[in-house]
């Protein structure tokens, strides 16, 4: 059993170590690998973690890129996609609900200090139906940002943000890791997908590069059927010209974006969490380093 209280664990505890550093109009964590303990064969590849919606807000980002980063011994990047806007934080929302629920209305649903009103499913399991009203309302009070970072203004931003960063540095490689950019899968040469966003049989269809795919048991953005489909069409290229590496890992107890805000007060999703971390870094460093 838990209390209310368990319900405002999704922060994680740290203190970035990086810088933050504007790279061609777009603002982004930089986390050095340089100071890394780990030894590696290799420095020219890095990592891009594109965040889920809180964007750099919300510090887990950026001390993932750090854990990333030390692990690997290898630079990560975490740019600001949608351009300073945060979804469902900074909001305004529609003026009935101000009218109608004053005490309530003006909550974040995710604050970067701590957890204001939890109305996302942190774990697997029912989701209320007051919290689901509440949620699609915010929703509503921020259509205006989600419009000004929909997909063909962010695919081509991360396109030419990871094509930047790659030229600037050398790299050879470079890795994306976390949300999946609703567009055309091209830009990195090896993919991480823990927070799966606007996904479509297409969309995955289109992906031609190694992907690692860390499954929450519960996925408001990828479902049952849709995680199985997405298996058997990377299965279906076995023994043909356009198979490329991949794997699939479901980790029990957890709800959408355990990867990247889990609330370690349950067991099960801190097990997830941690699990995914190590998926990552271990799925980078056999694909990325070679």
């Amino acid at each position: 059993m838990s209390c209310p209280d368990c319900n405002r664990g999704s922060i994680l505890e740290g203190t970035p170590t990086g810088s933050v550093a504007p790279v061609n109009g777009v603002n982004a964590y930089f986390a050095s690998g340089a100071s890394s303990q780990v030894e590696s064969t290799s420095k020219d590849f890095a990592v891009v973690l594109l965040t889920d919606a809180f964007g750099l807000a919300l510090v887990n980002n950026k001390l993932l890129a750090d854990k990333i980063a030390k692990d690997l011994a290898c630079d990560v990047w975490v740019p600001d996609l949608f351009n300073g806007c945060i979804f469902l934080v900074h909001y305004s929302v529609a003026w009935i609900l101000n009218f109608a629920f004053p005490s309530t209305a003006s909550q974040p649903i995710l604050s970067p200090d701590g957890m204001e009103a939890q109305l996302l499913p942190d774990r697997a399991g029912p989701w209320p139906l007051w919290d689901q009203i509440r949620l699609y309302t915010r929703i509503i009070g921020s259509l205006g940002v989600i419009f000004r970072s929909r997909p063909s203004v962010v695919v081509p931003r991360t396109a030419e943000f990871i094509k930047t960063v790659r030229e600037q540095n050398k790299y050879k490689k470079i890795g994306g890791v976390g949300a999946t950019p609703p567009g055309p899968q091209k830009s990195p040469e090896n993919k991480g997908v823990s927070h799966p966003s606007i996904l479509s049989e297409a969309l995955i269809s289109s992906m031609d590069v190694p992907t690692a795919w860390a499954c929450a048991e519960q996925d408001s953005a990828f479902s049952p059927q849709l995680r199985l489909k997405a298996e058997a069409i990377f299965a279906a290229r076995k023994d043909k010209d356009d198979f490329v590496p991949y794997e699939f890992k479901d980790y029990k107890g957890t709800a959408h974006g355990f990867a990247c805000r889990p609330n370690l007060a349950y067991e099960d999703v801190k097990a997830g969490f941690e699990g995914s971390l190590e998926q990552t870094v271990g799925w980078f460093g056999k694909t990325l380093a070679d």
